[in-house]
């Protein structure tokens, strides 16, 4: 059989093979060694009753009943994604750097290209993600280590008492150095603020580029990319919003400090890195 995307959803019966790797291969015609690859890298779930959980070891057994589910993607299996870097560690929460290309979070077909999934293979500390940044934005991400400490971070985002601040390269120029201006055009018919300082403008070949400072107060999707596409400033590099803007480097947009209230000691607590260190060299002259 070749190997292409599949997805399979299995009820086990009495009399199949207890090991949930001999069904898969069984009844995909893939390899042991696919079928136990793609089960380390989280694209094989077993649901029972009405939970569902990721099955990584080749002898997780199925029972009569339960549902062997598996989403398999070559390609996606065979990404080696980049490693993320350690910034600040509180025991039950830690701040990560979240290179480019990083997944907040895994999908059906598999988690061994998130950060969660990186975090706990690399310290053994399990992960509870609190909020996420967008695949090809590179920078700083908090993720919590129990539950208590999930739901306390989960409720300062939720209420507004974090503060993230990004760096973003944008074509054109929104205004000159030193102005502040705010962008508060709902998204999805939500409410969304984005504030914007400019912090220099200059010409790159043939067109004018801008670096803005980048406060966000609420958090939708993809929120400060299509707030500045909408004002005819869209971000350098990115490949889904605005015109004009294309980069062979990348995304231009990265998250370098996250400030808040520690919800363990109250404490003030700032996060932050260089983000000339995060943001890829804009192409000159790219259309």
């Amino acid at each position: 059989m070749s190997e292409q995307r599949l997805v399979i959803k299995r009820k086990v019966g009495d009399g199949d093979p207890p090991r949930a790797a001999d069904l898969l291969v069984a009844d995909t015609g893939l390899s042991r060694r696919a079928i136990k690859d793609a089960m380390s890298k989280g694209a094989v779930w077993i649901r029972r009753g009405r939970g569902r959980r990721r099955v990584r070891r080749a002898t997780a057994i199925a029972r009569p009943g339960d549902r062997v589910e598996l989403f398999y993607d070559p390609a996606l299996l065979a990404v080696e994604p980049p490693a993320a870097a350690l910034v600040l560690d509180r025991r039950r929460f830690s701040v990560w750097l979240k290179p480019a290309g990083l997944l907040a979070q895994g999908s059906d077909f598999g988690d061994h290209c998130s950060l969660p999934r990186q975090v706990e293979r690399d310290t053994g500390r399990r992960v509870h993600l609190v909020h996420r940044l967008d695949r090809e934005t590179a920078g700083v991400m908090l993720l919590a280590h129990d539950p208590e400490a999930a739901a306390r971070l989960s409720a300062l985002f939720r209420d507004g008492a974090v503060v993230k601040r990004y760096r973003a390269l944008v074509l054109g120029a929104p205004g000159s150095p030193g102005q502040v201006l705010t962008v508060d055009r709902p998204v999805d018919g939500r409410t969304a603020r984005t504030d914007l300082r400019v912090v220099a403008v200059a010409s790159a070949g043939s067109r004018v580029e801008s670096e803005v400072e980048i406060t966000l107060h609420t958090g939708r999707t993809h929120q400060i990319r299509r707030h500045l596409s909408g004002i005819g400033h869209p971000v350098i590099g990115d490949p889904r919003y605005g015109r004009g803007n294309k980069n062979r480097q990348g995304l231009c947009l990265a998250a370098y400090a996250i400030e808040l209230r520690c919800p363990v000691t109250g404490d003030a607590l700032r996060a932050a890195l260089d983000p000339s260190d995060l943001l890829p060299r804009a192409h000159r002259g790219g259309s």
